[in-house]
């Protein structure tokens, strides 16, 4: 495993932030690391990469324990924090040569920045400052610092605040290419995110994983109330008498947006029948991420 998380607390002052955290990620996953503010998103990560303490557990990056062999683990580790740390005054090239230095890339060090550069797509923009790049182009080179080293492990704390719907796209796709050879994980309160990036999910609220799920679509479909289905009725419906819930509905009671445990269709059809009604139109609701994240959050 690439990442194994065990056991582990953390507290500032009389505040606990974190609770008991396990968790473990093999080579070659693109995790979502979701959660509302507040949730231990950021501290978790910054436990993993050495930057924060632990009180009780146990982390391991690629075999080693995060307190006992800290270079160690650094050298395995790329990482970009939701503030993205740069130089403004730096040129983009000369900035990689001096991150490029900080890892002793040595003799390689010239032909590495030039490859990541075309990696991150930073080709077109290289040669300016760092302060006069666009927010995506920024978060480009905040990529490419972490990937100059060719870690084995990818962390990334919302690296797509505040980029713009192209943006937002361009970053995405980098992350998916990036994330091909080596582990990502990636963290958002977002829920696009997730379906746009990601192939699991760990969900965080309090301090504590709430969820994990080793294949996206599980999350998608998870529900006590899995079905939900939109119905028009050409007449007014009183009241339906199926076994149940009603989410929406419009004011002439016509239109019903309905979470039923089964598949109620076919007693939609034979209710409609029933009471001399007709169906103008049906269909299985799609279920919004949004919702499924207030459900394990609440």
């Amino acid at each position: 495993m690439s990442i194994v998380v065990s056991n582990i607390s953390k507290s500032y002052g009389t505040q606990q932030v974190l609770k008991n955290v396990n968790f473990s990620i093999g080579e070659g996953e693109v995790v979502g690391f979701l959660g509302p503010n507040g949730a231990g998103k950021t501290t978790t990560m910054r436990i993993l990469t050495g930057s924060v303490d632990y009180e009780e557990g146990s982390v391991k990056i690629c075999g080693n324990e995060v307190k006992s062999n800290p270079m160690e683990t650094k050298k395995n580790i790329g990482y970009l924090p939701e503030q993205n740390p740069l130089y403004p005054d730096m040129y983009v090239k000369e900035y990689l040569l001096f991150v490029a230095d900080i890892y002793k890339l040595g003799k390689e060090k010239l032909a590495r920045v030039d490859e990541i550069i075309d990696l991150v797509g930073l080709r077109p923009e290289y040669k300016k400052k760092i302060g006069q790049l666009s927010k995506g182009y920024r978060q480009r080179v905040g990529l490419a610092q972490a990937l100059i080293h060719n870690p084995k492990v990818l962390i990334l704390d919302e690296p797509t605040t505040g980029l713009d719907p192209n943006q937002l796209v361009e970053i995405r796709n980098l992350i998916k290419e990036v994330g091909k050879n080596r582990t990502v994980l990636f963290s958002t309160h977002i829920m696009q995110e997730i379906e746009a990036v990601c192939n699991r999910v760990i969900i965080i609220n309090k301090g504590e994983i709430v969820a994990d799920y080793p294949d996206i679509t599980q999350l998608i479909n998870r529900s006590e109330n899995q079905f939900q289905i939109e119905v028009e009725f050409l007449n007014k419906v009183e009241k339906l008498p199926m076994e149940s819930i009603v989410l929406a509905n419009t004011a002439d009671h016509k239109t019903f947006v309905i979470s039923a445990q089964n598949d109620i269709r076919q007693e939609i059809f034979d209710f409609a029948i029933a009471t001399n009604n007709k169906i103008l139109t049906m269909r299985m609701a799609e279920r919004k991420m949004e919702e499924i994240f207030r459900e394990l959050t609440k």
